[in-house]
Formats: structure tokens, C-alpha cells, sequence
């Protein structure tokens, strides 16, 4: 989950940032067609500049992000026997994935919890958590890793980020629409653009862009299927299977922080349409029924 919120919150400061720096330059006035008009033509470009450009920059910055934001240790020389094993396991799913070794490393947290990220296959991050060593198998954390890998292998990250840039697109597009609506009807401006169409453009923006969201977690939901037979082909399905049961072990007891459940959320109806994972329970029925 870790790395999809990361990737969409990145996106939506990219593109305020654009949006307003576009705003503040001037360059919305070319929306105006004759001053009264939007020019349709102009926005859908404008907007696809906007979208596509606030997609780009998350995924090139989501190695850099993950690494910071998390605090990970990168193992350029393994120290310790559980160092040299896991870089070793990537290194071998890795190379039965066919794509490049990618960067390993640790981070300090108490909940079991990895990720992948990284803008394309062959210069990837995967990260376990300290809490992920220490409370599952050596067979289980395998399957972990073959999980994340396969992650890297499927090209989610950049499928994903061809997603989000096409919602982008649709989503600067409608909240410009709105705002010119709002500011001719409401605020009766007549020619050119007051204030009302930047303000309720960007307010618009953030709150579509929150809702649209949607559609990304849909297909992280599904690409998550897709991981799990990856991890089952790597490290073998029964290990799959029981990485999968020790996580829901896990929900049934005590619950893990939402941001940094490691493969599924329970929730409400709400909830889960703004989750990145599926039920655990629809994974391992997943897994088994397709032996």
C-alpha cells in the first residue's frame, strides 16, 4: 500500500504545483477563447501537459521518496547472515523475473510490512520491514519478496503511472470547466477570469482528484492478484499461501496501522473502494482454487 499512496500523494502536490506556477505565469489565459469562451481544444492540451507531467515526475521520484520517507537502508555491503540472505533472494527471483537486480534494503518499523518501487524494471527498490524479519518465516519472507518482485517484473508502476496520467488529464479538465461555469454563473464575469475560476479550478482539482483515485486502487487491486501468482511461481505457491495466512493471523489479532498494512485493509463499503489491496481472504481463496 505503502508505495501507491506515495505515488498518488506525490502527484497531487506535482500538479498543484503545476497548476498554480501555471496560474501565477499566466498561461490559463490561453483557455479563453475570444475572452468569453473556454477554448476546449487548448484545455484538453493543457490538461494533458498538467496530468501526464504530475504522473511522470511521481513515478522518476518514488525510489527517492519511498527511501526517505521510510528511512531505508540500502544493503550496499550485507552485514549480518539475514542481510546476505535477502539480497540473495532478490538477486535469484530477480534473475527468474528476467529483470535487473534491484536495490535491497531494510527500514525500522514494528508492523510487517515491504514494498517495490522504482520507475522502471531494471533500477527498482524493494524494502522489508524490521517487523516483517522478525515475526515471519524465513519461507514466509521469501514469498514476501517474490510478491514485491513480481511487482517489479509486471511493469505495475508504470502501467500505473499511464493510469494516473490519463485521470490526471480528465480531472485539470473538469475543474477548469467547473471553474469557468462557477465563475460566469455565480460570479457573473463576463469576459477573461476572475479569482473564482483559479480558486474553485484548484479546489476542484484536489477534490476529483481524491475521488479518482478510485480507479487507481481498482487496478492495484487487481494487479495484486496478478503479484501474488508471480510470488507463488518464484518462491512456491504453498510458501505464497502461508505468507498470505500469517498476514491475516496478523489482522485477526491486534490491527496494523492502515498506512502500513503490508497487503490489505479491512474496512467498510467506503473504505475499501479507496483500498490498494484486496481482502486477504479473496487472495488465498485465489491461490488455492487455481492449483
Amino acid at each position: 500500500m505503502f508505495r501507491i499512496l506515495m505515488f498518488l500523494g506525490t502527484n497531487l502536490a506535482v500538479i498543484a504545483l503545476i497548476s498554480v506556477t501555471f496560474s501565477l505565469l499566466g498561461v490559463q489565459g490561453l483557455l479563453q477563447q475570444n475572452g468569453v469562451d473556454l477554448d476546449l481544444s487548448t484545455l484538453l492540451v493543457y490538461s494533458a501537459v498538467i496530468g501526464f507531467s504530475g504522473a511522470i515526475i511521481s513515478l522518476l521520484l518514488s525510489k527517492f521518496m519511498a527511501k526517505r520517507s521510510m528511512g531505508v537502508k540500502i544493503i550496499d555491503q550485507a552485514s549480518t547472515q539475514t542481510e546476505r540472505w535477502i539480497v540473495q533472494t532478490v538477486r535469484r527471483q530477480a534473475e527468474q523475473a528476467n529483470i535487473g537486480m534491484p536495490e535491497v534494503g531494510i527500514f525500522e518499523h514494528p508492523s510487517p510490512n515491504a514494498f517495490a518501487t522504482g520507475w522502471n524494471k531494471n533500477n527498482a527498490l524493494v524494502a522489508v520491514s524490521t517487523g516483517l524479519l522478525e515475526q515471519m518465516s524465513q519461507n514466509e519472507v521469501e514469498a514476501v519478496l517474490a510478491h514485491e518482485v513480481s511487482h517489479v517484473a509486471n511493469g505495475d508502476m508504470v502501467t500505473l503511472t499511464l493510469i494516473q496520467g490519463v485521470i490526471n488529464t480528465f480531472v485539470v479538465f473538469l475543474s477548469r470547466v467547473i471553474g469557468h461555469v462557477v465563475d460566469r454563473v455565480v460570479f457573473k464575469v463576463e469576459r477573461g477570469h476572475g479569482p473564482a475560476f483559479w480558486i474553485v479550478s484548484i479546489i476542484c482539482e484536489l477534490i476529483l482528484g481524491i475521488l479518482a483515485s478510485m480507479i487507481v486502487m481498482w487496478f492495484s487491486r487487481k494487479r495484486e492478484f496478478k503479484a501474488d501468482e508471480g510470488g507463488a511461481k518464484l518462491a512456491g505457491r504453498n510458501n505464497m499461501v502461508a505468507a498470505l495466512k500469517r498476514l491475516q493471523s496478523f489482522q485477526n489479532g491486534p490491527a496494523l496501522p492502515d498506512e502500513m498494512a503490508a497487503f490489505a485493509i479491512s474496512a467498510g463499503k467506503v473504505k475499501k473502494m479507496f483500498s490498494s489491496h484486496p481482502p486477504l481472504e479473496q487472495r488465498i481463496a485465489n491461490l488455492t482454487q487455481s492449483r
